[in-house]
């Protein structure tokens, strides 16, 4: 029998014997018991392959039957099933699921775009003078992808197929190369729009627009710890990841630009400019010229679209009605003030006389706000200093800017720019608070559809795919919430939920002692089982513990959603490596992608203590945009 069938025997026999160790005799035996048994059946089914919605339906309807059985046996079915209907419908009419389906459905049609080979060829390109270069792109590549798609086992198996043998080719270590593969596809489940943030939102019923927004920063800082590590790696070992060779490094020019540095003239600028105005442009169409000078452009408009924002946002003046203007309505309620029962009091004046507001007199000139309504506020030290940093990083940027840099900078705006964009849209409405995450996720299904449309992969094959396979995905996903309602109100209704919460709290354990035990036991259940498992049936006995131990379900989120993609890299039930096992070369064995996978669970562990120790880092852009 092999190893792994062993080991998931011996954890499973191990939670039997836990159970009923601790377990009353029979005579003892209350409902309460009766609901931990019915926890440890059910990851003891779960783990044996049972389908994890259908288990829980089945244990929670059975239990429930029992209980009410116990109650009023007469009346036990109609309970039973009055319940199962209750606790269905509670879950079809939450709102927050509806972003899963269209969430899905974009990475689907992000996916079927064929988007990936391009953005890898191109930051490969753009990232090859630094160490580890082809690993450091793949996984800036996954981060994107993933962040796009949010189909973990869709990325690591197109960068199990484009990225490892290429790494594997150009001499980097196996354990390198799939570690780089497996711990970026994973990236997908903490940096938005991510579908756990959304499972977990409608669990605890927390925020899912602040829980994007918390875990924006921890997710850029994983994968910059990552890129990190691997150049590292990559200059203490220069053999576990050779550079790339020159010809790899090669980019070649169109005949345009091979016209124009004939002259030696290599700068983009000055080499366009000149062949605008000089003989150089004999030979090339001025529309290419044209053309070629507007997308150079580029970086610097953005960056000027960008500060003119940020200078009219710092800048514009308070809404305050100037000296002598009267807000509207404030002189009706005036008036309101000196109504009797007879009849609508005019104002006295000084002399005892009364007044009548009147109109202005026809023709008569419009009264004008004063000068100081109209000036904006003086504009902050630091945008001064943010914009001379750009402007010289700009100037930097020209000064070094070829015709071979051109090219490749076209490459990343063909693929990585219009990805990037999608994201960027998606969640900035979500964050900035002009859409709701499903009114988000429908734009973002359409900016689905159009990036397939611009790249020439939309046809009806292609859709019927993506909309078999979102429906497919929906359900489980669906059906899993039904199945996990069901089974927490009858964890619930036994009394289990009342047992853990006694016995947790007779520990006398402090907010720190609570918390490393929570993260530690989902990093254990991280092994076993899936998250969307950990989520749907264990998340729900921790949440009601949250509020006595005074801990920030956003915050206790966050470090869940960080915690839980070990589950994606932890032996012996970890699907990445599995997902890259399945597409790797024959000579790769499995134990070398887990070896692989260790240093970057190592960084996962170290990000979850950071973010523990410096809760700012995940609560700071939530507390600044929804206080």
């Amino acid at each position: 029998m092999r190893k792994e069938v062993w080991f998931g025997l011996s954890i499973m026999a191990m939670v039997v014997i836990g159970v009923f160790s601790m377990m009353p005799p029979p005579s003892q035996m209350t409902n309460g018991h009766l609901g931990l048994l019915m926890l440890a059946m059910i990851v003891v089914a779960i783990m044996l392959g049972f389908p994890t919605a259908f288990t829980l339906m089945g244990m929670g309807t059975t239990f429930t039957f029992l209980f009410y059985r116990s109650q009023n046996p007469g009346a036990a079915v109609d309970l039973t099933l009055n319940l199962m209907v209750q606790r269905a419908y509670a879950v079809m009419n939450n709102d927050v699921l509806i972003a899963v389906p269209l969430f899905v459905f974009m990475g689907y049609l992000v996916e079927r775009a064929n988007l990936i080979e391009r953005l890898f060829k191109g930051l490969h390109l753009a990232t090859s003078r630094i160490p580890g270069s082809l690993a450091v792109a793949t996984i800036v590549t996954c981060a994107v992808f993933s962040t796009a798609t949010g189909i973990i086992g869709a990325v690591v198996t197109l960068m199990g197929l484009l990225a490892f043998p290429a790494m594997l080719k150009a001499g980097y270590n196996v354990k390198l190369a799939a570690g780089s593969v497996t711990a970026g596809g994973t990236l997908g489940i903490l940096i938005p729009p991510s579908v756990l943030l959304i499972l977990y939102g409608a669990t605890a019923g927390v925020s899912v627009v602040k829980l994007y927004a918390g875990a924006f920063f921890p997710g850029l800082i994983l994968a910059g710890l990552y890129v990190g590590s691997v150049i590292l790696y990559a200059k203490i070992n220069p053999r576990g990841a050779p550079p790339l060779s020159a010809e790899d490094r090669r980019v070649p020019l169109p005949e345009f630009a091979q016209v124009i540095t004939r002259g030696g003239r290599s700068n983009v600028m000055t080499g366009l400019i000149a062949a605008l105005k000089g003989p150089r442009n004999a030979a090339v169409p001025l529309g290419m010229l044209l053309k070629h000078l507007v997308i150079a452009l580029l970086p610097a408009l953005a960056a000027a679209l960008v500060m003119g924002s940020v200078y009219l946002s710092l800048t514009a003046p308070d809404e305050e009605l100037p000296e002598g203007l009267v807000a509207m309505g404030s002189w009706a309620e005036s008036q309101e003030q000196t109504t009797t029962a007879g009849g609508l009091q005019a104002p006295e004046t000084d002399e005892g006389a009364t007044e009548t507001p009147s109109a202005a007199a026809p023709g008569a000139p419009e009264a004008e706000l004063p000068a100081a309504a109209a000036l904006r506020k003086p504009v902050p030290t630091g945008f001064w200093v943010t914009l001379g940093v750009i402007a010289g990083g700009l100037a930097i940027f020209y000064g070094v800017f070829s015709f071979v840099r051109l090219e490749i900078f076209k490459m990343l705006l063909g693929s990585f720019f219009p990805l990037a964009m999608l994201i960027l849209g998606v969640l900035g409405t979500i964050i900035v608070g002009l859409a709701t995450p499903t009114e988000a996720a429908a734009m973002g299904s359409f900016g689905g559809f159009v990036l397939a449309a611009a790249y020439r992969r939309l046809n009806l094959r292609m859709i019927k795919e993506s909309v078999y396979l979102t429906a497919k995905t929906s359900a489980m996903v669906c059906w899993l919430f039904v199945g996990s309602s069901i089974f927490a109100a009858a964890f619930a209704l036994l009394g289990g939920q009342e047992i853990i919460n006694l016995w947790v709290i007779s520990m006398d354990l402090t907010p720190v002692q609570f918390m490393l035990l929570a993260q530690v036991i989902i990093f254990l259940l991280g092994w076993p089982l899936e998250w969307t498992e950990i989520i749907v049936i264990f998340m729900p006995i921790f949440l009601p513990l949250l509020a006595h131990f005074n801990i920030d379900p956003l915050f206790f989120g966050l470090l869940v959603a960080l915690n839980l993609q070990t589950a994606f890299l932890s032996p012996p039930v970890a699907m990445a490596a599995f997902y890259l096992k399945g597409v790797a070369p024959s000579h790769v064995t499995l134990n070398q992608i887990f070896l692989g996978m260790l240093p970057f669970m190592a960084i996962q562990v170290f990000m979850l203590a950071l973010l523990y120790l410096f809760p700012a880092i995940g609560l700071w852009l939530p507390d600044q945009v929804y206080r």
